[in-house]
This record gives C-alpha cells, sequence and structure tokens, in this order.
C-alpha cells in the first residue's frame, strides 16, 4: 500500500497519518515530542494494536532524544509511565514498551547518548519487524484460505491498524498476491466507522473489490451464503485463545459459528498475551459515549440519554477456527497449541 500509516523522518520526528480524518481528507501530522504522540495514540490519530505498539516505542525514542539535563532517568520513566497510559486493552503497546525498557536497562551503563541511539535503533527495528511479521502473516492466510473469495471483515484491520501490510487485510492482500480473486464485505463498525471509514478506503485504494455493510447485515449475509469466511484482526489474545477485539466483533462470531462459516483472527504472536489467562481478564477500554450519540459532531440522539461506549469485546476461543500469526497458523487446542509459538515470560 503507498500510504504509510506512522513513519520515523530524517529530522527525529515522527509522521503519522490522521485516520480521524479518513475518507475525506489525507492528512499527516508531525510530532516532536513524546507527549504529543501519546495523545495521538489517545485520540486515535493512529489505532489499530500493532500500530499503537509501533508508535508507542517512537514515542519513547522521541522522548528520550528530547530529554536534556541530569534528570535522564527519571524523565525516561516519566516518558515510559505516560505511554502506559494512553490505551488499555491493545497488548502491543505493552510489549513495545518492555522492549524499549529492556533496551534502556541494558544500555544504560554505556552513557546517555549511547542510549538515545538504541532507543531509537529499536523503535526503528519494531517498525521493520511488523511490517516483515504482517506480509509473513498474510502468506499463511492466503494458504489456508486459498478456496475462499468472499471474506467478511470487523473494524479495520489494514496497513493503517499496522505499521504496513496489515493482518486481516494482509491475508486479503496475500491472497490476491498470489492469483485469487477475492472480495471484501466491510462491516461498517459502528461507532468510530473503521469500516466504512478506513477499510473501504484502504481497499478501493489498491483496488481490491470491496462491499460496505451496516454491522446488523450480518446474519442477513451469511444466511443467504455470501460469506465464505470471516477474517478479523486482534488487540489482545488470552492464553487459551480467547480475543479482544473491536466492539461487534463477538457477535460476527457468533452468527458465523450458527451459519458454519469459518472464523479466522489475524495477529502477530506480539498480540498474545501469555500472561493472561483468558478473555475475562482483558482490560477493556470505556470511551467518550459522544462517540455513540454523535456522528461527525452531529447528535443522534435525544440530550440526556444514557449511552454506553465499550470500544472492545471478547469473542471466547470456542468460536474461532484458527489464528493466524507470522509463525504459522495456530489451531484448537489454543491453549496447548499457542505455546510453541509464544515463548512464555
Amino acid at each position: 500500500m503507498a500510504v504509510r500509516t506512522i513513519r520515523w523522518d530524517n529530522h527525529n520526528r515522527v509522521i503519522m497519518l490522521d485516520q480521524r480524518l479518513l475518507p475525506n481528507k489525507e492528512v499527516y501530522r508531525s510530532f516532536r515530542d513524546y507527549e504529543g504522540v501519546a495523545q495521538a495514540i489517545r485520540d486515535m490519530v493512529v489505532r489499530g494494536a500493532p500500530a499503537i505498539g509501533v508508535a508507542a516505542a517512537m514515542g519513547v525514542a522521541l522522548g528520550a532524544v528530547g530529554v536534556k539535563g541530569k534528570n535522564f532517568d527519571r524523565e525516561i520513566e516519566r516518558i515510559f509511565r505516560t505511554m502506559a497510559k494512553t490505551r488499555p486493552t491493545a497488548v502491543n503497546l505493552f510489549w513495545a514498551l518492555d522492549r524499549m525498557r529492556r533496551i534502556y536497562a541494558e544500555k544504560r551503563s554505556q552513557g546517555i547518548e549511547v542510549v538515545k541511539q538504541m532507543l531509537k535503533n529499536e523503535a526503528l527495528k519494531i517498525y521493520q519487524e511488523d511490517i516483515a511479521a504482517n506480509r509473513q502473516l498474510g502468506k499463511h492466510g492466503a494458504k489456508l484460505l486459498g478456496g475462499c473469495s468472499r471474506i467478511m471483515t470487523h473494524c479495520n484491520a489494514g496497513a493503517l491498524a499496522t505499521a504496513g501490510y496489515g493482518t486481516a487485510l494482509g491475508v486479503v492482500r496475500a491472497l490476491k498476491e498470489s492469483g485469487n480473486n477475492v472480495e471484501v464485505l466491510a462491516n461498517e463498525t459502528r461507532p468510530f466507522l473503521q469500516g466504512a471509514r478506513l477499510t473501504a478506503w484502504e481497499l478501493k485504494k489498491d483496488k481490491i473489490p470491496v462491499t460496505l455493510v451496516t454491522d446488523g447485515m450480518t446474519g442477513y449475509l451469511m444466511q443467504k451464503n455470501k460469506v465464505d469466511a470471516v477474517v478479523v484482526g486482534a488487540d489482545r489474545i488470552a492464553a487459551n485463545g480467547d480475543v479482544a477485539n473491536k466492539i461487534g466483533t463477538y457477535l460476527v462470531a457468533v452468527l458465523a459459528k450458527r451459519h458454519n462459516i469459518p472464523f479466522y483472527v489475524a495477529a502477530p504472536t506480539s498480540t498474545i498475551d501469555v500472561k493472561c489467562a483468558t478473555g475475562a481478564e482483558i482490560p477493556i477500554e470505556q470511551r467518550d459515549p459522544r462517540e455513540v450519540s454523535h456522528i461527525f459532531g452531529h447528535a443522534i440522539t435525544p440530550r440526556g440519554v444514557r449511552v454506553l461506549n465499550p470500544a472492545f469485546d471478547v469473542t471466547p476461543h470456542d468460536l474461532i477456527a484458527a489464528i493466524i500469526t507470522e509463525k504459522g497458523v495456530i489451531t484448537p487446542p489454543f491453549a496447548q497449541n499457542m505455546r510453541s509459538y509464544v515463548q512464555h515470560t
């Protein structure tokens, strides 16, 4: 995909595509300090678990570069705390921060300037590894879904949700690249409309056939035999295979099970949280009610009506046919089979 979600430029700035403005405007934001990167994560300028992890790593590196004076260690700790508080559900955030902390601990004795350079190097490594992992994940997924041409997805798990290429849409891209005829049924994904605004935009840009549908059409389309498989991304995968993804994913999984349609999750192994035993332990982010009660600043419900806005739900592992990763396809029983893919810490 030609559009780059996030990058580090030669002037020690983090550049992000502002996804809040898509599909109407393609605007890139430039950040010179870690506070700006943290706010961009909170405000969903950048979103998607792998992209959040990359952004957090770059935020730490950017913050380290900007630290002056004798309080380097204290300031670095403040940077890590700020990044860790941005969004609670996406485990890639904490995975990336753990990697950055290890580099800091290993290199601190070599001096501040060495630490700054090594943190920057690690952030760029995380960025490059994410793209490579997604491409490899896509190849595994394309092999698994070779006989499927009509793919339903929920939320955006494409290049925009990663450093590039995508997870669920990485599988779609790999299917196309391997010569398969493929089309996507993109759920609009209320309330933030990632499917309508982002998935449809990405696929149209890449000339991959896409049809936008409302979330409520899922059952109808499955009932009419219009869906061959469902592929979604993930924000956190528990050790037993339960998956946290955008709100509404559980509903799609239940309907897929009812209609004997395989439901796949595509995510890098950095999304697997071996310290989280089941989905019940995954923290679910509660977002601003205005995301539900308003669309593009316009109220769509009477003032004073109570609004709920959990950003994610958890799909139990028994509804999932397989988890597609860069290391291969994990099949049930997930609690047993994931052990060979993820190193326990």
